[in-house]
């Protein structure tokens, strides 16, 4: 071979080297042979299966910026990177990719810890039956899992296949089985090769653009290993333990109220034991947390000031997307905080059912 051949050898197997990963992206998609039902059942069995990946959240909600809900507010609103490995529900490590750094959360069992390697701080807690959402909520095998509850194959229709994250994946579209839902439908896209959702897209009523999106960019099938979900605080890390884990946690530990057994014909799920209330599932379903007079307020004026806002001396309410955010009561007065994903009428309902439903309980303060 000549020297000129040699060097043209050399150059195709690099060029083979680095587009050999990217072939899987360029190819077409498949057609699925899987039925509706079958997609559905594998789509609810994913998140009990081991996985992990890089994955990214997009949101357009822009929801009130107060302090006790900044995260939420970030997720729902802005673009958010993730790393994700997961074992099952009880095992699994997030990293919140952020421009300074990361925050990581890492559940083992009953106790979750969040970890920031930039502010040397980890926070030990128990993990609590109803808290505010977190990036391990919108993964997108958690998030199907948690949409489709309810949902049959009456529900769907089969959408065209795509490539998504170097695989053939069979699409779905679910429509609301609930009247009361404020979202419109619900696009998603199963791996043919790994099972797994890959991207979720969720859409309001009236859009034509999703109001929130979860995809994979990578996935793997793989267990995680040990080395990855066991967590061990550096040297110089500040370790703290807290006895809840956010301020719904804490509402629903430490409120001396209970929430009444209905909200605008919904149940009371089987989890509401303490003071928050949750009501519904999958693509209608409404959280209820009683807050106090600082916590209320502050939250009311950032309302206030958000597009769209409409506020009287019984309630405040704004609908962004899918998602309707209602707190009753003026200033001074506490208030119920209702957050989730029903229409404009059936979250007034729910408001004025909970707070003229709700009864105290001894002070447990």
């Amino acid at each position: 071979m000549t020297r000129l051949g040699r060097w043209c050898a050399v150059a195709v197997a690099a060029s083979l080297l680095v587009v050999a990963p990217l072939v899987g992206r360029w190819l077409p998609a498949g057609s699925a042979d899987a039925g509706p039902e079958e997609l559905l059942a594998t789509a609810r069995a994913a998140v009990d299966r081991p996985w992990s990946g890089s994955a990214e959240t997009e949101g357009t909600l822009q929801l009130p910026d107060a302090d006790r809900f900044g995260t939420v507010t970030a997720l729902f609103g802005e673009r958010t990177d993730l790393r994700v490995w997961w074992r099952d529900r009880e095992h699994w490590r997030v990293d919140r990719l952020l421009l300074t750094g990361e925050t990581d959360q890492v559940r083992d069992g009953d106790t979750t810890v969040e970890w920031s390697y930039e502010r040397g701080e980890a926070s030990y807690s128990r993990e609590p039956d109803l808290r505010l959402p977190r990036p391990a909520d919108l993964v997108p095998p958690v998030l199907t899992e948690r949409l489709l509850r309810g949902v049959g194959p009456a529900d769907v229709t089969v959408l065209p296949s795509r490539r998504l994250a170097g695989e053939s994946a069979a699409g779905l579209r679910v429509r609301p089985p609930s009247p009361l839902s404020s979202i419109d439908h619900v696009d998603l896209w199963v791996g043919e090769d790994s099972d797994l959702p890959l991207l979720v897209e969720v859409y309001a009523d009236g859009e034509a653009r999703p109001s929130f999106t979860s995809r994979f960019s990578d996935v793997s099938t793989e267990p995680p290993g040990d080395d990855v979900l066991d967590f061990e605080p550096t040297p110089s890390t500040d370790v703290e333990r807290d006895d809840v884990l956010d301020i719904a946690d804490a509402a629903n530990q430490y409120a001396p109220v209970r929430p009444p057994a209905t909200a605008a014909g919904l149940a009371l799920g089987p989890a509401s034991d303490g003071a928050v209330g949750v009501y519904g599932e999958g693509t209608a379903q409404v959280i209820a947390i009683p807050l106090r007079d600082r916590e209320a307020g502050a939250l009311r004026e950032q309302m206030a000031i958000t597009p769209g806002v409409e506020q009287d001396s019984e309630r405040t309410v704004v609908t962004l997307g899918p998602l309707g955010v209602l707190l009753t009561g003026a200033d001074g007065d506490g208030g119920w905080l209702l957050a989730g994903t029903l229409t404009r009428d059936a979250l007034e309902q729910a408001g004025r059912d909970v707070s003229t439903g709700f009864v105290f309980v001894e002070d447990r303060r």
